[in-house]
């Protein structure tokens, strides 16, 4: 089970936090050093067996996790995207899940694309995914997500986004959605899936899904945020923890979005690996006022 230490780190940090210490790597060696290795590839279940043991039994991972998994899993079933894009990849357990159900549910041309910022976590992604079987359906993107949007828009190969997974740098939440909204990526009939809204919490991105046009409209004629400054009104410590990693992360603030999209979006309550509760924000856009 991973220690006390580590459970306090995640759940005061949020799951921005990074360990640092190759455990990533390591998941490799002890997936790839298992006994039965042969029956685990080719099997996304196994391969994600095989990550929960890890997790369980020698170093905590943030990863989606179970219950929030289903959540996704059961709206992937509903939408049948034909390109779901996932805004941080980690190691790969969120990756295979729902890569394995966009496979399964939508037509043989059906993609998912994780963009991942860390090229050692992106690797490890790529192991994993070939492993389980995925690499046909599955494209993994090394680099900041607002530059490997802008990239696979310009290049023709990201024209629409049917269903987004944001699991990423919690500040960018907002201005990768707006950028996407620029870019046409986000249309009518496209739906967004929110980790982490409630534990580490991300209120500018729930204020802008909730916002009514007329409300966004209105905020947009204050123009783009200037500067790197983070939203104070991410929870306590947090706010700390994003300045300083912002070095690192710069934001996407020239993007002004699409303030006419109609949005309805709602929660839908869970609970992180760690036994704290969290909620995954169901955002839908229903229409275009003009």
């Amino acid at each position: 089970m991973p220690s006390f230490d580590e459970k306090n780190a995640y759940i005061e940090k949020g799951d921005d936090v990074f360990f640092d210490d190759g455990r990533e790597v390591e998941l490799l060696h002890f997936i790839h050093n298992k006994p039965d290795i042969d029956s685990i590839r080719g099997s996304p279940q196994r391969v994600l067996q095989a990550i929960d043991e890890f997790a369980r039994t020698k170093k905590y991972l943030m990863n989606v996790g179970q219950a929030k998994g289903k959540i996704v899993t059961d709206l992937i079933e509903e939408v049948k995207p034909e390109t779901m894009v996932e805004l941080g990849g980690y190691c790969g357990y969120s990756c295979i899940l729902f890569g394995d159900a966009v496979r399964r549910s939508g037509s043989s041309s059906a993609r998912y694309i994780s963009l991942e910022r860390n090229p050692e976590f992106a690797a490890v992604i790529m192991c994993l995914v070939a492993l389980a079987g995925l690499s046909d359906t599955v494209k993994v993107v090394v680099g900041s997500s607002d530059a490997s949007i802008n990239r696979l828009h310009a290049s023709g190969e990201l024209k629409h986004i049917d269903l987004m997974f944001l699991d990423h740098y919690k500040p960018a939440y907002t201005t990768d959605l707006k950028l996407c909204e620029q870019l046409k990526l986000i249309t009518p009939g496209s739906v967004l899936a929110a980790d982490n809204v409630i534990t580490p919490g991300n209120p500018p991105y729930l204020e802008y899904v909730r916002s009514s046009v007329a409300e966004k409209r209105e905020a947009a004629k204050q123009g783009p945020v200037e500067g790197d400054g983070v939203d104070p009104r991410f929870p306590g410590r947090t706010t700390q923890q994003y300045a300083k990693r912002l070095g690192q992360a710069k934001l996407e603030h020239t993007a002004k979005g699409n303030p006419n999209l109609v949005y309805e979006s709602r929660i839908n309550h869970s609970f992180e690996p760690t036994g704290e509760p969290d909620g995954v924000e169901i955002t839908r856009c229903t229409g275009e006022e003009k």
